[in-house]
């Protein structure tokens, strides 16, 4: 089973901001990246991210460069 993580982790680990991360992963913002992993709902007050799937939007990033 995947690891999951919440924002603030998320936030440390790529050096981008709360809101800038719900910018990425909102539709209808003009940030939006299709490619940046979506929020999971672990309970029904608590978000977070699969680590793995962050990693490997980060490796995709880095490989697009």
């Amino acid at each position: 089973m995947s690891q999951s993580i919440i924002v603030k982790k998320v936030m440390k680990f790529t050096s981008i901001s709360r809101s800038k991360i719900y910018e990425l992963i909102n539709k209808e913002s003009k940030y939006y990246d299709p490619t940046c992993p979506q929020l999971i709902w672990l309970t029904e007050s608590r978000n977070g991210w699969v680590a793995l799937e962050i990693h490997k939007w980060i490796e995709g990033k880095i490989q697009s460069r």
